[in-house]
């Protein structure tokens, strides 16, 4: 059976703008990246894409609902599924975030600080509608954007969320994000074959033979990859990149 691997692209938005994240990082003034999401979102679509995923970093850091609004028109404009992270700390958050129209929600920190909060989310919403972060920085899981370690290592990390009813987790090597110096593709492989988890690997991914080793993960769990920088900096054809990915052609 061949392989197939859903290309995620993400739009980082900060101040109502699409900005580049680095490392967790937003960078500002962009000329690449334009400065419209919703414009953003509809380029990708008209490039393909099957699925977006979106990082608000005003909610993320300052709890503001600024780009609630443009990310409502996101999901109004593509007729593909959105996925939404950045700051889900309470029921109501993920609520408010479900409210926008969205697929699937990421949540990060409430996971480990407020398991019970998390719990909810996911009876009421389902396992389905979520994706649990698992953020890493030198082999160390790290929360409260980025600010803080907790006394779990990725893997026991993952497993834990599992238990709690966790379906999917998405990974992601800090120190590779926004980079464009190759994927930390043993961290999200040591994942999906030591657990039952569906991941989605997000980080560092610039060329096409990181694509074709994704792929190749024996236990099949690395269904989905997210790119950023290296899609808006043309590292990839788009259109030729996702029929490949999706049809399975890579061997």
């Amino acid at each position: 059976m061949k392989s197939q691997l859903l290309i995620i692209p993400s739009i980082d938005i900060k101040n109502g703008k699409t900005v580049r994240g680095v490392q967790g990082i937003p960078e500002l003034n962009c000329k690449d990246y334009g400065n419209d999401p919703v414009e953003m979102a509809m380029i990708w679509r008209a490039e393909n894409a099957k699925f977006l995923h979106i990082v608000d970093f005003d909610h993320a850091w300052e709890h503001s609902k600024v780009n609630f609004d443009i990310i409502r028109e996101i999901c109004d404009s593509v007729i593909i599924p959105v996925e939404f992270g950045g700051g889900i700390s309470s029921f109501q958050d993920a609520a408010d975030a479900m409210d926008l129209g969205i697929t699937r929600l990421v949540i990060g920190s409430l996971a480990y600080s407020n398991p019970g909060e998390f719990k909810k989310i996911l009876r009421t919403f389902g396992a389905s509608k979520i994706s649990a972060a698992i953020d890493v920085i030198d082999n160390k899981v790290t929360i409260k954007a980025r600010k803080k370690f907790i006394d779990l290592g990725p893997l026991e990390y993952a497993k834990r969320l599992e238990e709690m009813g966790v379906k999917r987790v998405i990974v992601t090597d800090v120190a590779r994000n926004g980079m464009l110096q190759g994927a930390n593709i043993e961290l999200s492989k040591h994942i999906a074959q030591n657990t039952n988890l569906k991941v989605t690997h997000s980080g560092g991914v610039t060329h096409f033979k990181e694509l074709l080793e994704i792929s190749k993960c024996k236990s099949g769990r690395i269904d989905s990859v997210i790119i950023g920088r290296a899609l808006y900096e043309n590292k990839f054809p788009c259109q030729k990149l996702w029929r490949v990915a999706e049809a399975g052609l890579f061997d």
